[in-house]
């Protein structure tokens, strides 16, 4: 495998693990009742419609057909692609269903 396979290879690898994290975000939201378009704005007012997070959420099942996603396994998933931004509001909303809830 000559480098410019390999770095094709690494790419794709990235891309597919990335597409991975956000569909774990967004069945996160569906699970809890949240919008994952909603708080991804919320995180990155700036940034334009993303076409890999409608993708996400287009692959989502009802929340009572999908396991429980932790919100630790979210948290490690997002910090494992330095979507700090993302994590912070997911963090919030995490607190904020938390405290709903008592």
């Amino acid at each position: 495998m000559n480098n410019k396979e390999l770095e094709d290879k690494i790419i794709s690898n990235y891309q597919k693990d990335e597409n991975m994290m956000i569909l774990v975000f967004a069945q996160w939201c569906v699970n809890n009742d949240l919008n994952p378009a909603d708080l991804y704005k919320k995180a990155y007012p700036e940034q334009a419609a993303n076409p890999a997070l409608k993708q996400g959420i287009d692959l989502t099942v009802p929340k009572e057909e999908s396991e429980e996603i932790a919100d630790s396994t979210l948290l490690g998933v997002l910090s494992l692609f330095g979507n700090t931004d993302l994590a912070i509001v997911v963090s919030e909303e995490m607190a904020r269903v938390r405290d709903q809830k008592r």
